[in-house]
């Protein structure tokens, strides 16, 4: 499943919206999207996939494409890092 996908299932069961308006360019704004609804939105993401969001929620987050893109860079950084990589590598016994 692709994290729009993801996304989208997260929307639609959480927020109450349809599925067929969230595409990558809607704006969330049009959804009835606001800062809060933006920050309850980033806790449902940490839980879903499990990552951890740094420092504050982002405010450039404009349309769903922005959110997936922000979603796959925190998943990468949360796959390359060094404590992940390390448990990864097997031991040289």
């Amino acid at each position: 499943m692709s994290t729009l996908d993801t996304l989208q299932d997260i929307l639609v069961r959480d927020y109450h919206l349809a599925r067929e308006g969230l595409t990558p360019g809607t704006l969330l704004s049009t959804q009835g999207m606001d800062s809060l609804s933006l920050l309850e939105l980033m806790f449902k993401i940490e839980d879903r996939f499990q990552v951890k969001i740094p420092g504050d929620t982002p405010t450039d987050l404009k349309t769903i494409q922005d959110v997936v893109g922000y979603i796959d860079g925190l998943v990468a950084r949360h796959s390359a890092s060094p404590a992940r990589a390390a448990r990864a590598m097997p031991s040289a016994s």
